[in-house]
């Protein structure tokens, strides 16, 4: 035993687990009567914000609810939303953040997976969650305790499934004395479900530690100030909004609730409300940038965007600066909690032509300052590879910004974790300066000829088009290559130009070889936060990589 093991034991003085829960109770203490949320007409101060979450925990707990039991919820950005992350978690439970755009068969399957005690519904997803629990009954034996959510800003259709109303639910309970978190913080926090494009989806499990850091991450990523006015254009159900409904606890600020996410709302609420942070990828920045300039009158104060979920476009990084938002680009995936990694922008890029910054600041960049490892490593040998900008390998992190693993699927989680790194399968490389750039997901790549072409570089080079608003580029079949780049367009609003326009644009920037064969102006399907559902447009393309 070391000299500095005797009688210096850990105890109640000087340990606690750490949990992001603890944010919102020191908000409450410190900021009691500063906004916390605004939604429509209603504001709630740090103080109320607590009570209301501390009397949904009590609730949750009178219902059963404690340590490993989930807490399924159904519900668009709005206050309810925020005060289950705040409550969940206060009692050891598990939040699963349901996505609104799923159809009842995989709602059901979700729920079952994770065995949901209490699902936390708004009513207008009562057409799809009625179903969603019949099925969950009848397939599954398994009925969860249903609390309905009746938003003030809601006025459309929809039935109560339940036998709880929410503020009902909320009245009847006192709050509890404090919203304590766990004893152990590498318990469950959450547990969010992959895509599952192929096959069944994965539950992705994360911990209080890692929310806890990631929030803290964020606000040093971002530099963000106390109070900052932060609007909710992200999906709370996406990663539990990156962690950010915790970030914003931590900073005394106020988060501003949008049920729809829209160019008129979005800049609506900026100009009424003071907001300079959102988040949101790439295609929420896009409507921001092709939105007329007068829906943008009025908005006096810095506005900060954080874009994930799908490299960003050279182009929309150039709109954003063009209309006066400063952009940070992240970089991560629902296993390392959202963003894990970030484009640091150094001191000297601010002297680069806006093309080179928008180059510089597209990278996926650095690990995150809490996650302890980031790196590009031969997926087959795990040796890392040259830092040259050129040499492929797949990006790889390590540390407390890392999932616990896949719920019920051990076999998935030693695979993602082999040579003790999680695996993300995207393909990159590692610049000079040791920035990290995505080449494609390794499914992505298409490959003309024997040679590799990246569809997010075919798919840059289309967004410079002024006419472009979307675009997707997948591998078709070819009968003399073997594969060639086909292109989906969706335009802006009033452009016209034809796919021959678009070619020879490609011709100017890419080799001949890498120019788009086809191009078909399409609707591009798309995921509820915005990321683009390529094995669909690859199924349409029929193309030989049609995989997930």
């Amino acid at each position: 035993m070391s000299l500095y093991d005797q009688g210096l034991d850990r105890q109640a003085a000087n340990f606690t687990a750490l949990s992001p829960v603890s944010f919102v109770e020191r908000s409450a203490e410190v900021y009691a009567e500063l906004p916390a949320v605004i939604h429509g007409a209603r504001r709630y101060s740090w103080a109320r914000l607590r009570d209301r979450s501390a009397r949904l925990a009590a609730a949750l707990r009178a219902l059963g609810v404690a340590r490993g039991s989930t807490v399924s919820v159904m519900l668009p950005n709005t206050p309810e939303m925020i005060e289950a992350h705040y409550a969940v978690p206060a009692l050891n439970a598990v939040l699963n953040t349901l996505n609104t755009r799923l159809d009842a068969p995989l709602l059901a399957w979700q729920m079952n997976h994770c065995e949901a005690a209490v699902l936390i519904t708004d009513r207008e997803f009562a057409p799809v969650i009625g179903p969603a629990l019949r099925l969950l009954r009848e397939q599954h034996g398994r009925t969860p305790v249903v609390i309905d959510v009746a938003d003030s800003e809601y006025t459309g259709p929809g039935e109560c499934l339940g036998a709880h109303e929410y503020e009902a639910l909320l009245a009847a309970h006192a709050p509890l004395a404090r919203l304590e978190g766990p004893a152990d913080e590498w318990d469950a926090i959450a547990v969010s479900y992959t895509s599952g494009t192929t096959g069944e989806p994965k539950g992705v499990v994360t911990h209080h530690r890692g929310a806890y850091l990631n929030a803290v991450c964020n606000a040093v990523t971002w530099t963000m100030p106390n109070f900052p006015v932060y609007l909710w254009t992200l999906p709370l159900f996406h990663c539990n909004g990156w962690c950010f409904a915790w970030t914003v606890a931590m900073l005394g600020g106020t988060q501003v609730c949008l049920r729809r996410v829209e160019a008129p709302a979005i800049l609506a609420a900026m100009r009424e409300h003071g907001v300079d942070h959102y988040c949101a990828a790439p295609i929420v920045h896009n409507l921001l940038v092709s939105a007329p300039a007068e829906w943008r009158a009025g908005i006096a104060q810095k506005v900060r965007g954080m874009v994930a979920g799908a490299a960003p476009p050279a182009a929309m990084i150039e709109g954003m600066a063009q209309i006066g938002f400063d952009l940070t680009h992240v970089y991560g995936l629902t296993e390392v909690y959202g963003p894990a990694a970030v484009a640091v922008k150094r001191p000297g890029w601010a002297s680069q032509s806006l093309s080179e910054q928008a180059r510089l600041n597209g990278r996926q960049g650095v690990r995150y300052p809490l996650q302890e490892g980031m790196t590009v490593l031969d997926p087959e040998t795990m040796a890392p590879t040259p830092a040259d900008g050129q040499a492929m390998g797949e990006i790889m992190f390590r540390g407390n910004l890392v999932m616990k693993g896949y719920l019920k699927n051990p076999a998935a989680t030693a695979k993602a974790f082999e040579g003790g790194w999680f695996h993300t399968g995207d393909l990159a490389v590692m610049e000079s300066d040791r920035y990290v750039k995505i080449r494609d997901r390794s499914k992505d790549i298409i490959i003309s000829g024997g040679e590799n072409i990246s569809s997010l570089e075919v798919e840059d080079a289309l967004y410079r088009h002024p006419a472009v608003l979307a675009c997707a580029v997948v591998a078709r079949p070819d009968p003399k290559w073997g594969e060639s780049p086909l292109a989906y367009v969706e335009t802006r609003a009033g452009a016209a130009v034809t796919a021959a326009e678009l070619i020879a644009h490609c011709k100017g920037l890419l080799a001949g070889y890498k120019v788009p064969k086809e191009i078909r102006f399409e609707p591009i399907p798309k995921t509820s936060t915005g990321k683009i559902q390529k094995f669909q447009l690859r199924e349409r393309a029929k193309s030989s990589s049609a995989i997930e």
